[in-house]
């Protein structure tokens, strides 16, 4: 009935009273929230809404780009929650995070987030399905960092590179070379001590992955990295534009210490681990040298037996 003022929950008067505390909530409202963050990373921005619709297209073609001999490199995924944040902070090129739909926000997908904001990395949103299926039914834990295709440089572009410094080449090359942190390590020895790039075969052989540039602990963004569809033959267009190519062998009849040759244009082969360096590669190498062991240790991988003679190398061109 009109004007019961016994009804309950009947408001009595249009003015509202003062709340019993407010739970901190006016202090935090006056607390600075960083930052603006970029526009291709503020949601709903035209610059956002653009970087989606680019990252999706890449991820759409990706999945139909044919793989094997001949394809063109495509852009690589790295999956899984602990694995992106550490992509994230190593600073590893990305062009989208990919983030679940309604995911359990954790300390991990939080910072994620974050250090991609921070990039100006686009945020895009992904139901579950979607996330297998351009996985290939990995498990991803609801996070997935897209990574450009690295841009490897051409042999000859090494040799012009020292040039261009006044400098005597010092190269590289890995021979049957399959893990990419010791790619990643070799990259960040040459860069500690002055070469000029790496050279790895085109097949069977580590690639610039998400892997080699954590490895590399970002040297690889100064450090030229090149493809050669033969090494053999490379090799030997080395050898004509007047470098000295050594290679990495135990049995080696010059030891490092004695190898004068290493103050000029040298190119430096390592093979892997278990191998050594492949017939082909050593008859075409000038000559062939070992590192002295006293310890008694069979054989060194490539990543620590480049970094031994690239500072020696360092050391006599000082």
């Amino acid at each position: 009935m009109a004007g019961n003022s016994q009804r309950r929950n009947r408001r009595t008067s249009n003015k509202k009273g003062a709340t019993v505390g407010s739970g901190g909530q006016r202090r935090r409202a006056l607390e600075g929230k960083g930052p603006t963050p970029p526009a291709e990373a503020r949601k709903g921005h035209k610059k956002n809404r653009v970087a989606n619709a680019q990252a999706k297209r890449a991820v759409s073609a990706q999945s139909r780009r044919p793989s094997g001999r001949g394809a063109k490199a495509t852009a690589e995924l790295v999956v899984g929650r602990n694995p992106v944040v550490e992509a994230l902070r190593a600073d590893i090129p990305a062009t989208a995070v990919y983030v679940q739909q309604y995911i359990e926000n954790d300390d991990r997908v939080r910072e994620a987030i974050k250090l991609a904001t921070d990039r100006g990395v686009p945020l895009l949103e992904a139901a579950r399905p979607e996330l297998d299926r351009i996985t290939a039914g990995l498990n991803h834990q609801g996070l997935v960092l897209q990574i450009p295709p690295y841009e490897y440089a051409h042999p000859d572009d090494l040799v012009a590179g020292a040039a261009d410094n006044g400098e005597p080449p010092l190269i590289v090359a890995l021979d049957g070379v399959t893990d990419p942190r010791n790619l990643g390590a070799v990259v960040r020895s040459v860069a500690a001590f002055g070469g000029h790039g790496v050279v790895v075969p085109e097949r069977r052989a580590a690639g610039m992955t998400a892997g080699a540039w954590k490895t590399s602990a970002g040297t690889a963004a100064r450090v030229p990295v090149a493809r050669a569809t033969n090494l053999t033959r490379t090799l030997e267009a080395y050898q004509k534009a007047g470098l000295t190519v050594v290679g990495l062998s135990a049995d080696g009849d010059v030891e490092l210490q004695d190898l004068e040759l290493l103050s000029g244009p040298v190119v430096i082969v390592a093979g892997s681990e278990g191998k050594g360096l492949s017939r082909l590669v050593g008859e075409t190498c000038d000559l062939l040298v070992r590192i002295p062991m006293p310890g008694g240790a069979e054989s060194l991988n490539a990543g620590v037996a480049a970094g031994v003679v690239l500072y020696e190398a360092s050391r006599r061109r000082a």
